[in-house]
C-alpha cells in the first residue's frame, strides 16, 4: 500500500487552505489546525518544516503567521511531500544506496523503480493549485483494470 504520513497529508491540507486564501493575508498555525481540528503543535512543526524547505514564508508578531511563498501553481505536491517525508521511495532499494539481500537477482526492482518514476512524475506535474481546483479533479476509473500500470520492458 502507498500511503502519505500523517504529516505529509497536514502539510498537503495547510498548503491548499492557504492557496484558497492568498491574498488574504497570513494565516496562524492555530488557525489551520482548528479549522481542521489538527493538534496546533503538530501543525505548527510541519509549517515550520515548509517554511524552512521555502515553500512558505513566515511573518513574526501579532499579524504574523504563514502564506504561500509562490504561487500555489508553481508548487508541486512532490515538493510538499519530499518536504515532509524526505524522497519518495515505493520499497527500500527505490532509496539511494539501499540494497536488500536479493538485490542481485531481484525480479521486481526495474519494474517497482519504473512504477516509482510514473508516481513521482504524476506528483511532481500537479500543483498546489490543481488540489484546490474540484472540477480538475479526476475521476476514478470503472473499468475493471482501473489502477493496473504494465511495466515497459
Amino acid at each position: 500500500m502507498l500511503r502519505l504520513s500523517k504529516k505529509a497529508d497536514y502539510a498537503l491540507i495547510a498548503m491548499t487552505h492557504l492557496a484558497q486564501r492568498a491574498g488574504t493575508g497570513a494565516l496562524s498555525a492555530r488557525e489551520i489546525a482548528e479549522e481542521y481540528t489538527i493538534p496546533a503543535e503538530l501543525m505548527a512543526k510541519v509549517l515550520q518544516r515548509l517554511a524552512r524547505r521555502g515553500l512558505l514564508t513566515s511573518q513574526q508578531g501579532t499579524r504574523g503567521g504563514y502564506q504561500l511563498a509562490r504561487a500555489p501553481g508553481t508548487i508541486s505536491v512532490a515538493e510538499v511531500i519530499q518536504a515532509i517525508d524526505g524522497p519518495l521511495t515505493v520499497t527500500a532499494c527505490s532509496a539511494q544506496h539501499q540494497r536488500c539481500g536479493q538485490f542481485h537477482r531481484c525480479n521486481v526492482r526495474d519494474p517497482l523503480l519504473r512504477i516509482r518514476a510514473l508516481i513521482v512524475d504524476a506528483l511532481t506535474t500537479c500543483s498546489v493549485s490543481q488540489m484546490i481546483a474540484r472540477e480538475e479533479t479526476p475521476q476514478p476509473s470503472t473499468s475493471p483494470r482501473a489502477g493496473v500500470i504494465a511495466a515497459q520492458p
